[in-house]
């Protein structure tokens, strides 16, 4: 499906610009580290890979580890993930104003889109549990694409919506989601309440950083009126 000439996008990663995940995060990545009998990283540490692709994250976090170890802490990571949703120990917690900015959007005729590190699972989730199911035109994840900053993700979710780079804006908090919008030509935006500050974003090439959700609703209306 294609979108109508004209509409704009607007792509969103998903952990620490749309949710507050980063304890989930780190609590399971400790205990999948645990798991396999290894010391855990530092929760800074964590925090600083959050939006790359788990792969990725893991190479980082452990690079002595051998490839079948590495598939096996990959395992541990998402099987215990899951096990603390299941329990509701370390829920997704939508930033303030979340909800309400992603409907005014789309209530204005914006497209809305997720380019995310996480998986396509793991993404349903957060999306079943806040009733965004039907929010997003386009949901880009780790499971079909190289990782961030590569642009894949944000190419292919141009080609869906059937717009171009300068019809498309990349929200993210970190200088990953930065450089992956830089690098498919589009706009990056940050935002200072996710896992980097201001001035990563700012070198990483964002064009402006925000400090509230509900700043995105008239930087867009100046930069494109409403459809």
């Amino acid at each position: 499906m294609r979108a109508s000439k004209g509409l704009r996008l607007i792509v969103f990663d998903c952990d620490g610009t749309l949710v507050d995940s980063q304890h989930a995060i780190v609590a399971a990545m400790a205990a999948a580290f645990e798991e396999l009998n290894q010391p855990p990283p530092g929760p800074n540490a964590v925090r600083a890979l959050i939006g790359l692709s788990l792969e990725e994250t893991i190479r980082q976090l452990w690079p002595q580890g051998s490839p079948a170890e590495k598939e096996q802490l990959i395992a541990a990571y998402r099987r215990l993930y899951f096990e603390q949703r299941r329990r509701g120990a370390a829920p997704d917690v939508l930033f303030p104003h979340a909800d309400t900015v992603l409907r005014q959007l789309d209530t204005a005729g914006y497209l809305l889109g997720v380019a995310t590190g996480k998986s396509r699972r793991g993404l349903d989730a957060v999306l079943t549990s806040h009733g965004w199911r039907d929010t997003f035109f386009t949901r880009q994840t780790a499971d079909g694409h190289p990782g961030k900053p590569h642009p894949s993700m944000l190419l292919q979710a141009m080609a869906e919506a059937g717009v171009s780079a300068g019809d498309t804006l990349m929200l993210g908090d970190t200088s990953f989601d930065m450089a992956m919008a830089v690098n498919a030509g589009v706009t990056p935006v940050g935002v200072v309440w996710g896992n980097h500050g201001a001035d990563a974003l700012y070198e990483a090439g964002a064009k402006v950083v925000l400090e509230d959700f509900r700043d995105l609703v008239p930087y867009v209306s100046e930069r494109w009126p409403a459809p």
